[in-house]
């Protein structure tokens, strides 16, 4: 199944995602090819417990100016 996956730099230059698709679900590492590896995992424990997913599709990222 494919994932929508945010990625954000943190503190300490660390990178977190998210997935779009499954509320809760994020993880970290010290670089993006950690990151990509333990958001995997944490997919598939999201899974296994089986949370309901959003019914939702990601359309996109803006950025707006105010």
């Amino acid at each position: 199944m494919e994932y929508t996956l945010i990625i954000e730099r943190g503190k300490d230059n660390i990178f977190v995602g998210s997935v779009v698709e499954l509320p809760g679900c994020y993880s970290e590492g010290d670089s993006l090819d950690e990151l990509l590896i333990n958001i995997k995992e944490a997919i598939k424990l999201y899974l296994e417990a089986e949370q309901p997913t959003r019914e939702s599709e990601f359309v996109g990222i803006q950025r707006l100016i105010v």
